[in-house]
């Protein structure tokens, strides 16, 4: 039963996934941006806006903090997938989006100064490999006659934004409750997607699009959210952790169904090989340098 929870999160997600790419024709991306946050906020007001008050103070000392992560989580990452979603399948996007394990990895040695191991080594090569074979549609050689696609660099500077999202969260360890610092961090996207939003050229909500931001803004930014804590709570963080290996997989069953998109060989092999590369680099923990023995280390164990 307690499966359920991460399991339902990320298909949530993934069918999110299928919606971005259903508003590249139905609705500016600065605008579903704006309105799925500030649908967040308003919703989440009532519930979080009493503690938020309580914890003034210590909110007031991490501002700089929260804007950051309020950008990073809430408006690069979702903006730059609206953005890519006008040029990249939804197949690709949820194989591109499932990199954000393996970049939050790397990015943790340098944040964080995690020590290497060889699934990091690996597990990286693999899914490097992984990307050259999708990005090239199956013929690495295209890569160096032509760049990538804009729509690949964006959904890969949209993981990448989220990646360093979740490390500088586990680096500040801000030590407000969950929710009503996911409630401020709203609130600064809401204020940072505002400029983009009066300047984009028709916010109009319609009955096509309404639905999408309705989605977005409730099941992918609350529901799921909420979903994942609970799975967290009760499976632990590791164990949950390995749901999110699945979202590319939800992701292309639902393309494949609801948006009739093509699978084809290079998706297979290229989104096997960086999925293979992810779960090496979050499961084999062997370190890459063996740690030296100390002076006492080896009078301890000479005893």
């Amino acid at each position: 039963m307690n499966m359920l929870f991460p399991l339902i999160a990320v298909l949530i997600w993934s069918i999110n996934t299928v919606v971005s790419k259903l508003s590249a024709g139905a609705i500016d991306p600065a605008a579903i941006s704006f309105y799925r946050w500030l649908l967040a906020l308003l919703v989440l007001t009532p519930f979080c806006l009493p503690g938020v008050w309580r914890h003034r103070r210590l909110i007031l000392s991490n501002l700089w903090r929260l804007l950051i992560l309020g950008l990073l989580g809430m408006v690069l990452y979702q903006s730059l997938t609206y953005y890519a979603a006008h040029s990249v399948s939804a197949v690709m996007m949820g194989i591109l989006g499932a990199t954000i394990p393996l970049l939050t990895i790397l990015l943790s040695l340098l944040v964080l100064r995690l020590a290497p191991t060889r699934g990091i080594l690996i597990g990286g090569l693999l899914s490097f490999a992984g990307l050259v074979w999708l990005v090239s549609a199956g013929n690495p050689a295209q890569l160096l006659a032509q760049r990538p696609g804009n729509g690949e660099v964006l959904m890969l500077a949209a993981s990448a934004s989220y990646a360093l999202y979740g490390v500088l969260t586990r680096r500040w360890a801000i030590p407000l409750p969950l929710w009503q610092s996911l409630y401020v961090q709203i609130l600064f996207g809401v204020l940072l997607l505002l400029p983009g939003f009066l300047h984009a050229p028709e916010v109009t909500l319609t009955q096509q699009n309404l639905p999408l931001v309705l989605f977005a803004g409730l099941f992918a930014s609350i529901i799921a959210p909420f979903l994942w804590v609970l799975g967290v709570q009760r499976l632990g963080a590791s164990t949950t952790s390995i749901f999110m290996n699945v979202v590319p997989v939800f992701t292309a069953v639902i393309a494949v169904l609801f948006l009739h998109e093509q699978l084809h060989s290079y998706h297979w092999i290229g989104g096997t090989i960086t999925l293979a590369g992810v779960i090496l680099a979050q499961r084999l923990k062997t370190p890459l340098v063996k740690p030296r023995q100390t002076e006492s280390t080896l009078t301890e164990n000479s005893r």
